[in-house]
């Protein structure tokens, strides 16, 4: 019976719950989250931090922490309101061209290549994201 109620409680309102009975119109809606956004956030934060520790880069940590932060905050917007996406866009198309040049200059997958691939990634995910949906006036 408690994980009858506790289940309840976390999937309806709390006004809504009602005498261990709950009406039909009570459901709350369940946001979706954005996790490929979340991973990449991280992806790109922890390759600034690494890139500080391996090599003493002061500027790959600054750029790794600036925009892994503004790709976790595109990722809170898509996670709020999917339709919300052009932070992330933004981000992972800076990081796409950026890296991407970097990479065609060194030919060096790590850590130019990989950054380029996931940011090229996440764009692609993106597009196809606003592709799917019809945009609202």
């Amino acid at each position: 019976m408690f994980h009858i109620v506790l289940v309840q409680l976390l999937l309806f309102n709390s006004s809504d719950f009602n005498n261990s009975t709950l009406s039909n119109s009570s459901a709350v809606s369940i946001m979706s989250v954005d996790w490929v956004g979340y991973g990449y956030a991280t992806l790109v934060a922890s390759g600034g931090v690494i890139g500080y520790v391996k090599a003493g880069s002061v500027p790959s940590l600054a750029a790794g922490l600036l925009f892994g932060g503004l790709a976790g905050f595109g990722a809170y917007q898509i996670s709020n309101d999917p339709n919300n996406i052009w932070v992330s866009l933004a981000t992972s198309g800076a990081l796409s061209g950026v890296m991407g040049k970097r990479f065609y200059g060194s030919r060096k997958f790590m850590p130019a290549g990989l950054m380029a691939a996931a940011s090229i990634l996440m764009v692609g995910k993106l597009s196809l994201s606003l592709l799917q949906k019809p945009a609202e006036s």
